[in-house]
């Protein structure tokens, strides 16, 4: 066991599967900088620079997977994604089914995702349930190192399109890079389980599709990923104080999504309450309810989400977010019969 921060073990799974298969390549704007240990290792044929232009180094990407690379394309943030949108909505995701399984694109989009540091409402969104609504990828969000290393493991193994969602919070490098620089008397509040932790080496893969049950509990069940597993494993112990039992569930994966872990805990508590970084409105948390009513269950159900867009201000960003506070007050409402 290594113990490492996430940024840390998302850099050692690439580094790891970089020296077993000579056809993944990094692509990514300042990759040689930002990647300096895997340039150093691996040269310029594969960590290569990009132009500051998502929708060209994207595009290249695509033709690269095709053509039989597997090429780990970086942003420097999810947000950006937005710009190379047509290579990921119209190609990307949609080579395998248009060609009938003919061609396909094995690449991973590596995505700094989600808030609470300060960086405003175009660079702090987390927009998971925006690109897990998409046929033909796979989404998926870390909320441990050893998660992270994981989930890239068994994402640079995958025959098709990947996007593997890191938690700007979690990373320390991308902390310091993107939002603290300068900032010295701003405190973070960053949990500690999430930023470091043990580590496997490899051939440690964490599945697709399988959820994991960070706490069991009888009263309420919370799900969540990233950040939120964290915040609501605190609330949870503020709960308990007041006996209600949570059951957290990080689901790691969005799509495929683990349904069975979800009814499963849903069946037992009866309450569903999903915390959520992003979008309130046509997203995860509405993802989830359709899964119990689905499955013929009626919980009492809640959701702590982002109501509207990031305001930049760091008492308000962290208002906006689901909070230990929020997640709390959710839970008693639901428990409160």
């Amino acid at each position: 066991m290594r113990e490492l921060s996430l940024g840390q073990a998302v850099d050692r799974a690439i580094e790891d599967a970089m020296a077993r298969d000579r056809t993944i390549v990094l692509i990514g704007e300042d990759a040689p900088m930002l990647r300096a240990p895997l340039f150093a290792r691996f040269g310029a044929d594969r960590v290569l620079a990009a132009p500051i232009s998502e929708s060209a180094f994207f595009g290249a990407a695509a033709g690269a997977a095709m053509a039989g690379l597997h090429p780990v394309v970086e942003l420097y943030m999810v947000d950006f994604l937005a710009v190379a949108f047509d290579a990921v909505l119209n190609h990307i995701a949609k080579l395998e089914g248009f060609s009938g399984g003919a061609w396909k694109a094995p690449l991973v989009i590596r995505a700094p995702s989600g808030g609470w540091y300060g960086d405003g409402g175009q660079h702090g969104q987390s927009l998971w349930g925006s690109v897990a609504s998409i046929p033909g990828l796979v989404v998926v969000v870390a909320s441990t190192p050893a998660d992270a290393y994981g989930l890239m493991t068994t994402a640079l193994s995958h025959d098709g399109p990947v996007i593997f969602m890191e938690p700007k919070l979690l990373s320390e490098d991308w902390l310091e890079f993107l939002g603290r620089g300068g900032r010295d008397t701003v405190s973070f509040d960053i949990p500690s389980a999430g930023a470091f932790g043990p580590v496997p080496g490899p051939p440690h893969a964490v599945p697709f599709g399988e959820a994991a049950v960070r706490r069991h509990g009888d009263d309420v069940t919370v799900v969540s990923v990233a950040v939120g597993v964290h915040r609501a494993l605190e609330a949870a112990a503020r709960l308990e104080v007041s006996n209600i039992s949570c059951e957290v569930i990080d689901l790691r994966s969005l799509r495929p999504l683990d349904s069975r872990t979800i009814v499963e805990s849903v069946t037992k508590t009866g309450r569903l309450l999903v915390v959520d970084e992003d979008y309130r409105e046509f997203g995860l948390s509405g993802e989830l309810a359709a899964v119990c009513l689905e499955a013929a269950l009626s919980p009492r159900f809640a959701r702590v989400c982002v109501e509207d867009t990031l305001p930049y201000a760091r008492d308000l960003e962290s208002a906006a977010l689901p909070n230990v506070d929020r997640i709390v007050e959710a839970a008693v409402s639901l428990a409160d019969v």
